[in-house]
């Protein structure tokens, strides 16, 4: 059983090949571009060690997880666009550098090439992964409509931005690793096992993450603290604070968030600590984590296959950057 940083190193050097052609170079180039500059490759590793869990990893969980990362960076070419984001890994974004009607088609083209590499799977379990995979793509679709439709709403409950996560960032988890798992000849069980622990970890690394923008140290996350409290984005402690604070409490917040004073982060972590949401949100992501765990554990294998996942799930929630 390989790790995640061994199997990171096999996909990069895997990955890092041409997976477009050359002409007409003002398309395909973009994508050149925004591939080079690399990235954590999670998700596609996801696929690999689902795979290994069950059986030695196949040419066909190669194949799926170059689409699923290219599918993947597929969907931040877009997002970037909708961000109207200047940067993505410290570098020009596709449509700053290229324009935005090149960055709409090159994203495009990117999801066309995703499908080829689907195509090459073996015909045992091509429609099984296709329809598991354009399941995921229209769901990462929905979560992102609902993650600007959020923008728009004063307020949003925690089940609907719980829902809107797991569509938005933890169903690609999830399945990712099933895919592996199917490509692995797991039983249903253990493919929906999976799938769970995926979902689950997904969420529990989102509440980390609102948690690092507003209480981690900016040195060690590698980027400014309170940059969501700054843009009003709804987040699970920004929910959990409406939802619990004193009515005057949740009135200064209201107040607090329609303003650009430049003490509105600190007054806004303020009323967050009073009202426990440090603590709360710490005990939320070990919530999420032991659910995730739980449906690891449940999965019918040998015990020590399933080591490098459980270090992983550790690396990715007890990172501080």
């Amino acid at each position: 059983m390989q790790n995640f940083e061994a199997l990171s190193k096999q996909f990069t050097e895997q990955f890092n090949k041409d997976h477009f052609p050359k002409e007409p170079s003002s398309l395909y180039e973009p994508n050149d571009y925004f591939l080079s500059l690399g990235g954590k490759r999670i998700r596609p590793v996801m696929v690999l060690m689902g795979n290994e869990l069950f059986d030695n990893i196949t040419e066909d969980a190669w194949n799926v997880a170059t689409a699923v990362e290219l599918f993947h960076n597929f969907t931040l070419v877009h997002d970037d666009i909708m961000d109207k984001a200047p940067l993505r890994r410290g570098m020009q974004t596709v449509h700053e550098k290229f324009g935005e009607s090149t960055a709409l088609l090159a994203g495009d083209v990117m999801l066309v090439v995703a499908y080829d590499y689907l195509n090459k799977v073996s015909p045992n379990y091509l429609r099984r992964i296709i329809h598991l995979f354009n399941q995921t793509a229209r769901e990462v679709c929905e979560g992102q409509q609902l993650d600007m439709d959020f923008e728009k709403k004063e307020s949003v409950d925690f089940a609907s931005y719980e829902k809107m996560i797991s569509l938005k960032t933890s169903v690609l988890l999830a399945a990712s690793l099933k895919m592996g798992a199917i490509l692995g000849g797991a039983l249903e069980r253990n493919q929906n096992l999976i799938y769970e622990f995926g979902r689950k970890l997904g969420l529990a690394f989102q509440v980390q993450d609102d948690y690092l923008d507003a209480f981690g140290d900016a040195a060690k996350f590698g980027k400014q603290i309170g940059g969501d409290i700054k843009a009003n984005k709804k987040t699970f402690l920004l929910i959990h604070a409406l939802e619990t604070t004193s009515p005057s409490q949740k009135e200064k917040l209201k107040h607090l968030l329609k303003t650009d004073e430049s003490s509105k982060v600190e007054k806004v972590l303020a009323i967050f600590k009073d009202c426990g949401v440090d603590d709360w949100a710490e005990q939320l992501k070990e919530q999420y984590l032991a659910e995730a765990l739980k449906h690891l554990d449940d999965v019918a294998v040998l015990s020590i296959r399933k080591e490098p996942l459980k270090e992983l799930a550790s690396f990715l929630i007890q990172r501080q950057h």
